[in-house]
């Protein structure tokens, strides 16, 4: 915007700008030409007011010699006597004389210049001519000045106003600059970024009704994450209850098992409690964990119940080490909802396979299965599914593995015929 308001006052002023400095050059121009032919009739006008004074009947060429000027003249000064003879600068072939005998004074155009004829009528009738002949460097003296001096006086208005219009755009980009700076920062998550409102009034008011927004945004964000921890705190006393129930059972494996997964779902759900409160974002690569060990662990869980289920759950683990940019928490929820997908659409006794392998520069991980396969991959969409749960668990993974710098792709297992889950994590220092 800036740029292009000085390229519109340039145009604009240049335009005025030569509509002003073209006549004026032609009218210096002009000047110049009729100041030294003026200077040339009066210096023809002053030898003929000499020779009207003296008229001589036959004057000598001493006596005509005589009434040139004494000192040097930018002039061609000539007297043309009656019968031809030539006292002074020399004429030259295409100057006639026949109009300036005939007792009329005119100008014309010669080689080099211009010329004045002035006839001079003797008391016996005979007619001198007087011509003085201006060339054509006296004709154009001080116009060559003149114009640079013009084109310098259009150059300074344009710059003037070319300078006028960089900070009338300043005034203006730089607060939409500040807005357009401020809004990259709310969106990066920022919630404490205003903007100080500043330029013409229109920009003034958009920063305020953008301040406004943010503030609106802010207080909406904090009303849903208390709603979230509210939700979530209210999980506290269904699972306590059935804490107690489950501790009242006989002693062995399935009550052990039972206990632990109590573990499980109330850690997660004082994670949700806490991240809620405290603002923080899921899936953010703010810390750094070992994917291998959690796949491990998480292939570990979930192998119990593809046993009860009769599935074959194949696994091919590295067993380097593979930091990536990922929390924990966020990790195995990430592995959890890609395995739960497979427990809960796909029918008893399909197999599985989880693989990760390590690259030079990152791990990939495959979670497949012997299912039906996807419907369509619009169950990819946040929120949809073609079952009974939520449709958050692929939208979940692939949020995680995003915010990592990852890649989150779905298709189809050769393997084992039907979903395959591909997801490729950089790896990164620990």
């Amino acid at each position: 915007m800036r740029r292009r308001l000085i390229l519109q006052a340039a145009a604009v002023t240049s335009m005025v700008v030569l509509a002003f400095i073209v006549p004026l050059a032609v009218l210096v121009g002009d000047f110049a030409a009729d100041r030294a032919l003026v200077g040339a009739e009066r210096e023809a006008e002053n030898i003929a007011r000499l020779m009207a004074i003296q008229d001589p009947a036959a004057p000598s060429i001493a006596e005509l010699e005589a009434l040139l000027p004494a000192e040097p003249t930018p002039y061609g000064i000539s007297i043309v006597t009656p019968d031809g003879g030539v006292v002074g600068a020399e004429l030259t072939d295409s100057e006639n004389l026949d109009e300036a005998r005939s007792g009329r004074a005119f100008r014309a155009i010669v080689p080099g210049g211009q010329s004045v004829y002035i006839p001079v009528i003797g008391s016996d009738g005979a007619t001198s001519v007087i011509r003085v002949f201006v060339p054509t460097s006296e004709l154009r003296g001080g116009v060559a000045r003149s114009w640079l001096t013009l084109a310098g006086l259009g150059v300074t208005l344009v710059s003037i106003a070319m300078l006028i219009a960089d900070w009338i755009g300043r005034s203006i980009v730089r607060p939409v600059a500040d807005l357009s700076a401020t809004a990259e920062r709310l969106g990066s998550g920022d919630l404490t970024a205003r903007v100080d409102p500043g330029g013409p009034e229109e920009i003034q008011a958009v920063g305020v009704e953008f301040n406004r927004l943010a503030t609106q945004i802010d207080r909406l964000l904090v009303m849903e994450r208390e709603a979230a921890a509210d939700l979530s705190h209210r999980l506290r006393t269904p699972l306590t209850a059935l804490r107690l129930d489950a501790e009242g059972l006989p002693s062995g494996a399935v009550t052990d098992r039972l206990l632990e997964d109590l573990d499980a779902l109330e850690k997660t759900v004082d994670y949700v409690i806490d991240q809620a409160r405290s603002g923080s974002k899921s899936g953010l690569p703010t810390s750094r964990v070992d994917i291998g060990s959690v796949v491990a662990d998480r292939v570990a869980f979930w192998r119990v119940l593809a046993e009860d289920q009769g599935r074959d759950l194949q696994s091919e683990l590295t067993n380097a080490a593979a930091v990536v940019a990922m929390a924990e928490d966020d990790a195995s929820a990430m592995l959890d909802a890609l395995l739960g997908n497979v427990f809960a659409h796909t029918p008893e006794g399909a197999p599985i396979s989880v693989t990760s392998l390590i690259r030079s520069d990152d791990v990939l991980l495959a979670v497949e299965d012997g299912g039906p396969g996807l419907p369509d991959l619009g169950v990819l969409e946040r929120g949809r599914s073609h079952g009974s749960s939520s449709g958050l668990g692929l939208d979940i993974a692939r949020r995680s593995t995003e915010a990592a710098g990852g890649d989150f792709r779905v298709g189809a297992s050769r393997r084992l015929g039907g979903t395959m889950i591909a997801i490729r994590l950089p790896l990164t220092a620990d």
